[in-house]
């Protein structure tokens, strides 16, 4: 009932009883990671971005989340 998952990096197995939990990590990330990408690409710094140190960034973030309907 476990997850694995590989590619040519290597392999990952998640066990069944934490799938629903990782999954929702991951979606939350790749959210996050999309709406990094987007903010450099407008010429935002890094900085303060990724990771998230700067309030700023969580402000913008939560209301990206809302504006794209993530």
């Amino acid at each position: 009932g476990d997850i694995v998952g590989g590619d040519g990096e290597g392999v990952v197995v998640i066990p069944a009883h934490l799938a629903d939990e990782v999954a929702e990590e991951a979606t939350e990330m790749t959210a996050f990671e999309d709406f990094v990408t987007e903010k450099v690409l407008e010429g935002r710094s890094i900085l303060g971005l990724y990771p998230p140190t700067d309030e700023q960034s969580k402000v913008d973030f939560a209301a990206w989340l809302k504006k794209t309907g993530r």
